[in-house]
């Protein structure tokens, strides 16, 4: 039987120019194709889309996954984190990973937040709370504060939520491709199958241009 399968996989690639370890991806089974495509931001490149929550394991999980495999992404892939947000600790932790962004420290602390939540048990539910531990990891409190209340931060965080809202995620963590596919852990068959369908679905779009 696997080898049966292995001679299928390889036969449609050689047939539709995919790579045999991707042939099997549908749409409806692998991912999802969007009824109503997401504009972009950057139009001229193919944009790779992690949606994820502070408190969520799975994303937790994850990430020592899917970091190493946006590092190594060729230049004509931008790759974005976006927080979910359903509301309640969702929504708090979603503005803290946009105040973070536009303070320009998300790369250096966003690992230390996860951290914080899942091995130190740190709800960090609060400003004031999320102040207290940006202290330690070399971000002044005060400063994170006045960000985190500012009009641009929460002018961004309802653009986030209504892009949420267009992808019609359910869960996470959950991936995009270039505003037109979705898909899941779930989906796709684990951690290291998802990005195996991500980089079939990147191919599919260079394809396409």
């Amino acid at each position: 039987m696997r080898n049966f399968l292995l001679t299928a996989v390889f036969t449609a690639a050689s047939l539709l120019g995919l790579s045999a370890q991707a042939a099997e991806f549908q749409a409806g089974k692998e991912y999802v194709e969007l009824s109503s495509p997401v504009p972009v931001a950057e139009p001229s490149k193919i944009e790779v889309v992690e949606l994820f929550w502070y408190g969520c394991p799975h994303c937790f999980q994850f990430e020592p996954i899917i970091k190493p495999w946006a590092e190594k992404l060729p230049d004509d892939v931008v790759f974005k984190r976006l927080p979910a947000m359903f509301g309640g600790i969702w929504n708090a932790h979603g503005q803290l990973f946009i105040t973070l962004e536009s303070m320009g420290v998300e790369p250096k602390v966003h690992d230390a937040v996860f951290a914080a939540y899942h091995q130190e048990r740190k709800k960090l539910a609060t400003p004031e709370e999320m102040g207290d531990f940006l202290a330690g990891q070399g971000i002044d409190k005060q400063t994170f504060l006045k960000a985190y209340n500012s009009f641009g931060v929460r002018s961004r965080v309802e653009q986030v939520k209504k892009l949420g809202m267009a992808y019609q995620i359910t869960g996470v963590p959950v991936m995009i491709v270039n505003g037109k596919y979705r898909f899941d852990l779930g989906s796709s068959g684990g951690p290291e199958r998802t990005l195996q369908v991500a980089d079939f679905l990147i191919e599919k779009e260079r394809a396409a241009r």
